[in-house]
Parts: structure tokens; sequence; C-alpha cells
């Protein structure tokens, strides 16, 4: 695996690992993976003891929506925030929820998860962040974390869930197609190890580092097969995700000559009938310090 370089003097002012936010497959290959993984997880919130006891919710990176639309829909008495960096996400999402009838219940902001939050402080019950692997570098994760108990109320979870860079399976085109994006990822400063669980193994450190207390964690392997719902899931994301990502990985110096190659052996070997995969997810969350004044407001009407 190649070494790290200089990655902060190769920042980028768009640290999403698609730097086309306004790309259509993208946007599909996020509506159809948040359905995935949401089922392959056992629902949206399957570890925590009560979901109920979570009234305002805050997605982070929220991207077209789906998580929120499968909590809204699934608990009546939420009341849920999504933001994103990306209009064209927040555009679709608001439109999602006009059509699952959850529009009074749930709103989209357009907002930087790096920046200064422009919502309530000690406001949300549950703030929730899924896939921060995407556009999370390790040296933002501490102002991050910072600002997301900031507007978590006291006593109240921040939630995060990760993937393992390479998806386990019997295709060894589809490892090497993993093992370039992960090469990318480390370059770019999104994994801490050159390693496949160069985050996931770092997540419940980084929650009891900064502020989060009684951590808990609880791992998550998917499997697919060929022939199946899911498995064709599974190459759909595939097959679009290897599409999108590709620039990010020809900008880290991780894309071999033969990436075309490649790419179109991980599909011909996913298609074959004993095709397996495993997809290893770890979720880590942890209370806020309750020794704080919860914020108790009439409206959840944010600025975009």
């Amino acid at each position: 695996m190649a070494t790290p370089f200089d990655r902060r003097a190769n920042d980028n002012p768009s640290t999403y690992m698609v730097q086309d936010r306004k790309n259509k497959k993208e946007l599909t290959r996020l509506n159809m993976q948040d359905q995935m993984v949401t089922a392959g997880m056992g629902g949206v919130l399957a570890e925590q003891a009560d979901p109920t006891i979570f009234h305002r919710v805050l997605d982070v990176g929220c991207g077209t929506g789906g998580w929120i639309m499968e909590a809204a829909q699934t608990y009546p008495e939420m009341s849920l925030v999504g933001i994103d960096i990306s209009q064209r996400m927040i555009k679709y999402a608001r439109t999602q929820a006009e059509v699952h009838q959850v529009h009074d219940r749930v709103e989209f902001h357009v907002m930087d998860a790096l920046g200064v939050l422009d919502l309530p402080a000690a406001f949300f019950d549950l703030v929730n962040l899924r896939f921060g692997l995407s556009f999370v570098r390790t040296w933002d994760w501490p102002k991050m974390l910072s600002e997301l108990l900031g507007v978590t109320c006291p006593g109240g979870v921040v939630r995060v869930t990760d993937t393992e860079a390479v998806h386990q399976s019997n295709s060894a085109a589809l490892t090497r197609l993993g093992e370039t994006l992960q090469c990318a990822f480390f370059r770019a400063g999104h994994l801490f190890t050159a390693e496949n669980t160069g985050l996931t193994d770092h997540l419940a450190r980084l929650l009891d580092q900064h502020g989060c207390e009684q951590v808990q964690t609880r791992t998550h392997a998917m499997e697919y097969r060929a022939g199946t719902v899911a498995g064709q899931a599974l190459y759909e994301n595939v097959m679009l995700l290897f599409q999108t990502v590709h620039p990010f990985i020809q900008k880290w110096g991780c894309a071999s000559q033969d990436y075309e190659v490649i790419y179109r052996q991980a599909l011909k070997e996913m298609q074959q009938p004993d095709f397996h995969a495993t997809w290893n997810l770890l979720t880590a969350w942890g209370n806020k310090q309750s020794s704080e004044p919860r914020v108790v407001a009439a409206s959840s009407q944010f600025t975009d």
C-alpha cells in the first residue's frame, strides 16, 4: 500500500469522495445505498434499546435523505432535521419528504458539517452520522465532534456508523478495486492507517476522547450473494460507485492503468452464481454529559 504524503498541502475545497456533487449517478447510488444499508443493519436504530426516547433527531451529511425518511416512517413521534453541503441532494430530499408525506416533521438544510453548525445548542436528542469516511478527514474529527456535541442535548446520543474500506468477497477483481479506493482514502487523509479498518477501529476512541460517555459499539456483517435481491443491490452499488469515485482515485495516484479492465472484471465476477461478499460496518455511540440544562425551543426552523 502506498505511503502517505503531505495530504493537507493537497487539500481541496470539496472533501467528498465524489467531486461532482451534481452527479446524477451518485444521487441514484446514495438513494439505493441508504435502503440496502438500513435494511442490512436491521433498521434505522436497531442497536438502540429504546429509539422512542429520541424526539428531536439530526442527520449529518444526510445526502438524499433516505435514512431520515425511514426514521420518520418508523417513528411517527420523531421530528427530524437533515443537513448536507450539496444543494442538489437537499432539494431531492425535500421532494422526497413531500412524496412520503412526512414534510410536517422533516426539515432539510444546506450546511457544511465540517464548519460551524448553524443549529440551536443542546437541542437534539440524537445526532446521527453515517459514512463520514466519504468526506471527513482524520484532522476534521475533533472539531466536528465538538460541533455535534454542541447541538446535542445533555444526556443525548451521538451515533456514528462507518464502513471498512474493502468488501470481503471471493472476487479478486472487486478486492483490487476496493484496495484502490482504500489507497485514495488513506492518501486523502480519510483513514488513520492504510488498513481496511483504518477508520472503524478508531470510532469508539474518537467519541470517548472528544466528550462522549458510556461509549458502545455494534458491528454489522451484511451478507450478499449472487441471484438474490440484496446481491443485485450490491452489484448496482458497486457498478455506480467505481464510476463516480474514479476521479478521486486518480487524483490521489491510486488508479492503475488497467483500472477499467479490473472494473469490468469485478462486475463479471459479481454475476457468477457462486459470488458472495460481506460488507462490514461498525456503529459507535455515546452520551453527552448530562450536567448542562437542556434547551427547549418552540420552533425547529433553522436557516440554510
